[in-house]
């Protein structure tokens, strides 16, 4: 089976709400052991919510939901920034890593990267999360480091990973 995609529109305040149902629960799942429930907690309200992602479409940020047979099983978040295409979000339902996704969706971006003249994607990962490798696996490079303040006492302590397209 193939993941097809799914564009999300600002007001299509139903599946904004899916979407941010699944979002909180893949992150919530996958950051709490990373980050602590706290810090995640927070993290999801300001990025996930149905309001914050509405908010994130209205200023040309791209959602799209992954799915396999009918059902949402991951997302992805991506815009352009600078000089590149950001890709701000790539998430998977746990039972559905280590399968191959992380590509095509990927690719989607790439795609997406290309019509808009770019010729590079750039994406930030927590210094201590294990996806790192797979990044590097699909071609990214780390370029830097950096350390943000969040609010509220957060800071994402994150590399900096590109991945140059090939025309």
């Amino acid at each position: 089976m193939e993941l097809e995609f799914e564009e999300l529109h600002a007001g299509d305040t139903a599946r904004i709400e899916n979407m941010s149902a699944l979002a909180s629960s893949i992150v919530k799942e996958y950051y709490d052991p990373l980050l602590g429930a706290e810090q995640n907690d927070y993290m999801i309200e300001m990025f996930q919510s149905a309001r914050s992602i509405a908010k994130q479409l209205e200023e040309g940020k791209r959602y799209y939901f992954a799915s396999l047979g009918g059902e949402d099983v991951g997302f992805i978040c991506f815009y352009p920034h600078d000089d590149v295409m950001y890709l701000s979000k790539l998430y998977l339902r746990a039972d559905m890593r280590g399968k191959g996704f992380a590509r095509p969706m990927l690719a989607l971006v790439a795609d997406e990267a290309k019509k808009s003249g770019f010729d590079a994607i750039e994406l930030n990962v927590n210094k201590h999360n294990r996806t790192q490798q797979i990044y590097e696996k699909l071609g990214f490079v780390r370029v830097r480091s950096e350390k943000n303040d969040i609010g509220s006492g957060y800071y994402m302590d994150d590399y900096v990973y590109r991945l140059e397209i090939l025309y």
